[in-house]
């Protein structure tokens, strides 16, 4: 494998998706990994068919939100709802769906490379680009030697950082990026790693959405999340005490 295209957090946001979907480097991509939490948002149903519509290409990895989803849709769910739009969503998903979701590895391993949500050990642990080597090594502890790169997500921020001589990346957000806007992705090729983003109107896209979604809150979410863009100071910051072990 030459090139792989890391999808993160699309979070069920089509035409952000889409944006992505059609970089030419994407489209050329031998293999496109999408890196957890894909369909909570408010376009689950369209952004699996889409993904599903790609075949073999795809390499699929769940994230916190997709089990989340899961257990909402199947009535086991005993918790708080992170947000408002998760529990729509679970309920707009189909049977097969929800049992795809529910038979995604947590991680996958190509050659040297291991692909994850949020940590190789745990779908929900934080770890920041500021983490000290101390936390790192505490999540990547029992890692095999022979896994050289880690690509993650779930932070919703893009980077790449050496950690004991692994290479971490992570692929940022593709629905509902932090730190700068547009759609964050990264792309892995034999001379190393580039962190991209898609170009994407945000207005029009909000427009879209509004008009295509079901989703009650679809006005207030797309205000949010697609024509606000959180900074990389204030997502780091609200991210810290999540961050700390």
């Amino acid at each position: 494998m030459t090139t792989v295209a890391v999808l993160a957090d699309v979070h069920g946001v089509l035409p952000a998706l889409e944006a992505v979907l059609g970089e030419p480097d994407v489209q050329a991509a031998e293999r496109i990994v999408l890196a957890g939490d894909i369909a909570s948002g408010p376009q689950p149903v369209e952004t699996l068919d889409a993904l599903t519509a790609l075949g073999d290409r795809v390499v699929w990895v769940r994230g916190n939100a997709d089990r989340e989803l899961v257990e909402m849709a199947r009535g086991t769910y005993d918790d708080q709802p992170p947000d408002a739009v998760s529990p729509w969503a679970a309920g707009q998903l189909r049977p097969d769906q929800v049992e795809l979701l529910a038979a995604l590895p947590t991680t996958v391993t190509v050659g040297d490379v291991l692909f994850c949500h949020a940590t190789p050990r745990n779908d929900e642990e934080v770890v920041l680009v500021d983490s000290p080597i101390a936390r790192w090594a505490q999540v990547f502890e029992g890692l095999p030697d022979e896994v050289r790169t880690v690509v993650c997500g779930h932070t919703h921020m893009s980077f790449a950082r050496q950690v004991d001589r692994r290479l971490v990346v992570n692929a940022g957000s593709v629905g509902m990026p932090y730190g700068a806007p547009g759609p964050s992705w990264a792309l892995l090729t034999a001379d190393g790693v580039q962190l991209r983003r898609a170009p994407l109107d945000a207005t029009k896209a909000a427009e879209r959405i509004v008009s295509e979604s079901s989703y009650p809150g679809r006005a207030d979410w797309v205000a949010e999340y697609l024509l606000h863009n959180y900074s990389d100071t204030e997502a780091l910051e609200a991210f810290r005490p999540r961050a700390e072990g």
